[in-house]
């Protein structure tokens, strides 16, 4: 680009007067030169040689355009023209404490419906997916709220998410319900010997069917509950079904489980059935149920809580991490031409939703509600107590009441009650 000064009009000096002896005379004959130098001046270039100009609007980096435009809300009205308006203060701070929550020192006394709001601004920029920072939010959260972050866990079938988010997965606090099963644990997994951790001694309802589990880990779970009254104490329904490694000797551990309502060891390798149904019986008070219990149709756990979604995002970004590449194609197309098939498409399938066994088969016990006896002995000791004034009563007292009932309608059964009587029933 540039720019030629070539007009006389800028360049004409103008008049020039001289004062020479007290007089001013005006000098023309020296600009005749200069004038003639003048008409083909010198071209002045207001940029050097080479210069250009490009614009550069869209090459703005995408982090300073996004807040720059993070302020504001974008509208369209109805004419079809944008309209924007400034965002609160508290949702610019909410905002910025999202960003950056993984540098929060703590939570605890922070109010509850404002710590939901912060939680769930942090969850839809995937703060908690970031490895590392999204452990030490968590933690923030789990420490200080507990079981309104996740009260209820369901990880059937998600030993991937179990292997990969492990620390994640062992933050959470005051868990009610844990679903475990289809997940191969084995006895010697971590997650397993944190169950008897005290973060989750709140845990009254467990599933660990399909687990490979033994006489061993059944062992290791109980033994703070035998040992130091500590651990699963509250635990009310306990599945370990489908561990044929759990043996007769295995199901003595669990009789330290005094609050035990409901009990499945489906599929177990015991020898001596009969002897398992009299002792649980007669420790815990568990019974033989003769049809399927509903407790253990894997219905009920669901995952609940804040992090609920969390869960969901943690399954879908291993799911897009294991998906099989594209260079992966030819060799589908072989299998399929020769009628085979890959492991993605047949995966392994959970037996909790086999439904071949028979209900005789099924080994699921429940405890018995004790009725109570409380209100019939009442009842009885009242009506004794009634027969025995009414054997004292005199002949002619019997007569006269026989006598009034027989002279009242059979449809009057009401009690006229005295003043005292309704004084004393109004105290109550």
């Amino acid at each position: 680009m540039s720019y030629y000064l070539s007009s006389e009009s800028h360049l004409d000096p103008g008049p020039i007067y001289v004062r020479e002896n007290r007089q001013l005379h005006m000098v023309n004959l020296a600009l005749d030169g200069v004038r003639s130098s003048l008409q083909k001046p010198r071209p002045f270039r207001l940029f050097p040689k080479g210069f250009s100009v490009e614009l550069c609007m869209n090459r703005e980096d995408d982090t300073a355009q996004k807040e720059k435009t993070d302020h504001f809300i974008f509208t369209y009205t109805q004419e079809g023209n944008l309209r924007y308006s400034a965002k609160s203060l508290f949702s610019l701070v909410l905002g910025f404490i999202s960003d950056n929550v993984d540098h929060i020192d703590s939570l605890i006394g922070f109010p509850e419906q404002i710590a939901e709001k912060l939680f769930s601004a942090a969850e839809a920029r995937q703060k908690f997916t970031e490895p590392g920072a999204g452990l030490r939010a968590l933690q923030k959260f789990t420490e200080a709220y507990g079981s309104l972050v996740l009260c209820s866990l369901c990880l059937r079938n998600r030993y991937l998410v179990i292997s990969e988010k492990l620390e994640e997965i062992k933050s959470f606090r005051e868990l009610t319900c844990l679903d475990l099963s289809c997940c191969k644990l084995g006895d010697e997994h971590e997650l397993l010997e944190h169950l008897t951790n005290e973060a989750l001694s709140s845990v009254t309802q467990l599933h660990l069917k399909d687990n490979c589990l033994s006489d061993a880990g059944v062992r290791k779970m109980t033994a703070p509950v035998r040992v130091m009254k500590r651990g699963l104490e509250n635990l009310t329904l306990l599945d370990l079904s489908c561990n044929p490694e759990i043996t007769d000797a295995g199901i003595g551990y669990l009789f330290s489980f005094r609050k035990l309502n409901c009990l499945d060891i489906s599929g177990t390798g015991l020898k001596d059935i009969t002897t398992i149904k009299h002792k649980l019986q007669t420790h815990i008070g568990l019974v033989h149920s003769k049809v399927p219990l509903k407790e253990f149709d894997h219905s009920n756990c669901k995952t609940e809580g804040w992090a609920d979604q969390i869960v969901l995002q943690w399954e879908r970004v291993i799911a897009e991490a294991v998906k099989p590449r594209e260079t992966s194609k030819p060799r589908t197309a072989a299998q399929h031409f020769y009628g085979k098939q890959s492991r993605a498409e047949a995966p392994l399938k959970c037996p909790v939703a086999d439904t071949h066994m028979n209900s005789s088969e099924k080994l699921q016990f429940y405890k018995e509600k004790v009725p109570d006896c409380h209100g019939p002995v009442l009842k009885h000791e009242a009506i004794s107590s009634q027969e025995s004034k009414k054997s004292t009563k005199r002949p002619f007292e019997e007569s006269e009441t026989k006598q009034s009932n027989s002279s009242q309608p059979p449809k009057q059964k009401y009690v006229c009650l005295a003043v005292e009587d309704w004084d004393l029933l109004n105290s109550y």
